[in-house]
């Protein structure tokens, strides 16, 4: 049994009785009816019970009375039944005065009929009203079958709650309300939360509403977001039938089907529309402003995080052409559903024979992780007869506004004619590691030798194995910025060797290698020999 005092004061026999004294508890939830027989009823009594007395057990103390009204109130009871003319004439006004106080129902029944006779007619009420719910589940499971098998329409999440004939709201992680019909504002539901998964299916009770946070989970990995649909039933003091909290289930799972639709949208449209916004911004025919307008549009977060562009290529072989666009196409499979890869890539522009995304990769380890995950996932399609062809991927430095793509995407194009003039062919190529390259890839071949053979000569005076050490330690400290012990595992000895070796070279060539000045005149004369070594002077 599930209704209100004012409910069950409109059923036969019942109805023929009369409310006497606290009329603010008709909203009082009436769950099973029973008959006051014992003195300390208020110990057993349970919560929803509405009690049946002929007064016996109070007619000698109104005032014990009085104090199982509070009692009765306090441990839940619904209503108090009292059949008036054998023991009580009346009920004496102490008793309505505190009923009325706190807001306890007290019916006055009618003589005539039984207690069993009334029982009876709140238990076939109780009957009729659970079958006529159960046929309106039933026709709004319908209703939803046909709801999911037609055609989404433009207001999906108000037909959805005019089938469940329920308040809805739906609000996504992050707290942003998508959708929400219920009578409070959108700040005051999600001060409600937040809530858990394990709250599926558990109806809550605040000052504010009762309503079911029911978890709108992923279905697919193309769900970039997930979030809770709140149902709150149009009567909410009565409790739905365990059926109606089962329509609530698949109308969160139909409302997580069709935020997966509109993610699919949203990315269809954003690899379709802002990849030729930015393609075109980038050919210098509309402003920043333009892509901020549009990735705003589409969400896209690269407008809010710092990133390096990432230029990939694949250079021609005799079976495929420059630019192979399958080659490409796995790249951008392995950025679209990796699990690392996918969390890092914003946005994929193709730019004609190549392909330039765009990275979130604001820290240095988020720079070490991309450079490691390509290496593992492309690294061997070089190496292996037939599997392909050579990919290369040329990084920018790092850039903290949107407004400094142009400038990346130079960087790019740098770092890639740069490494071709140089004929360096690793794997993934750091636009910083060839700053130095293309800014004096103009200056002559005999300034460059004269720069290193002054630089150099206490070294290369020495017999050549001890020459020969000598530079290979010194250029992988430089390489490794300084890093003693990154430079002795590429040397595969101890990290006091090294230092012994850099103590010797540091007083070989006068030359602090802690000073600023001084290691980037040994960079420079290492850059330079790169250099003289490709174009076979030295």
């Amino acid at each position: 049994m599930y209704m209100t005092v004012e409910d069950a004061l409109s059923v036969y026999p019942l109805s023929e009785g009369t409310l006497i004294a606290g009329k603010a508890g008709l909203r009082r939830i009436v769950k099973s009816v029973n008959v006051m027989d014992a003195p300390d009823i208020a110990d057993w009594v349970h919560e929803g019970e509405v009690l049946f007395t002929t007064a016996y057990l109070l007619k000698d103390n109104p005032g014990e009375a009085e104090m199982l009204i509070g009692k009765l109130a306090r441990k839940g009871a619904a209503a108090l039944g009292i059949k008036l003319g054998r023991f009580w004439t009346e009920v004496p006004p102490s008793i309505l005065k505190e009923a009325d106080r706190i807001g306890f129902p007290i019916i006055e029944l009618p003589y005539p009929f039984t207690f069993s006779d009334q029982m009876n007619g709140l238990f076939r009420a109780e009957m009729s009203r659970t079958t006529l719910r159960l046929k309106q589940v039933m026709e709004k499971q319908q209703a939803l079958i046909r709801f999911a098998l037609g055609r989404r329409r433009e207001d999906f999440f108000g037909e959805l709650a005019s089938i469940l004939n329920c308040s809805m709201a739906v609000v996504l992680t992050g707290k942003r309300v998508l959708f929400s019909s219920l009578s409070i504002s959108d700040e005051q539901l999600l001060e409600a939360g937040p809530w858990s998964s394990s709250s599926s299916n558990k109806r809550r009770r605040e000052s504010m509403l009762s309503y079911y946070p029911l978890p709108v989970r992923q279905q697919s990995q193309s769900l970039a977001q997930g979030g809770f649909a709140v149902i709150q039933p149009k009567s909410p003091e009565l409790h739905p039938l365990k059926e109606e909290e089962g329509l609530y289930v698949q109308a969160a799972e139909m409302i997580a089907c069709h935020l997966e639709e509109l993610e699919q949208h949203r990315q269809e449209r954003e690899q379709s529309e802002l990849p030729l916004v930015v393609q075109s911004y980038l050919n210098r025919t509309i402003s920043i402003d333009a892509v901020l307008e549009c990735a705003c549009t589409l969400e896209n977060p690269f407008i809010q995080k710092p990133f390096r562009c990432l230029w990939t290529t694949a250079s021609g072989t005799e079976q495929r052409p420059a630019g192979d666009p399958l080659a490409l196409r796995a790249v951008r499979q392995e950025f679209l559903y990796h699990p690392q890869l996918k969390q890092m890539a914003l946005l994929h522009i193709e730019m004609g024979p190549a392909l330039l995304s765009i990275i979130s990769c604001g820290s240095a380890a988020d720079e070490e992780r991309l450079v490691k995950l390509l290496y593992q996932l492309f690294a061997g399609s070089d190496q292996e007869p037939g599997a392909g062809r050579p990919l290369r991927f040329f990084v920018s430095s790092l850039k903290q506004t949107p407004d400094q793509l142009a400038e990346a995407y130079e960087e790019c194009l740098s770092a890639a004619e740069t490494a071709r003039s140089l004929d360096i062919n690793q794997l993934v190529v750091d636009y910083r590691t060839l700053e130095f390259a293309d800014l004096f890839s103009s200056v002559s071949s005999a300034k460059m030798t004269q720069f290193c053979t002054r630089l150099l000569a206490p070294i290369l005076e020495k017999p050549p194995d001890t020459a020969g050490e000598m530079l290979s330690t010194l250029r992988l400290y430089l390489q490794h910025n300084g890093q003693t012990a990154e430079a002795a595992k590429d040397l595969f000895v101890h990290r006091n060797t090294v230092a012994y070796r850099l103590d010797k070279i540091s007083e070989l060539l006068q030359m602090d290698l802690r000073n600023y000045e001084h290691l980037l005149k040994l960079k420079l004369a290492f850059l330079f020999q790169e250099f003289l070594s490709r174009e076979g002077r030295i």
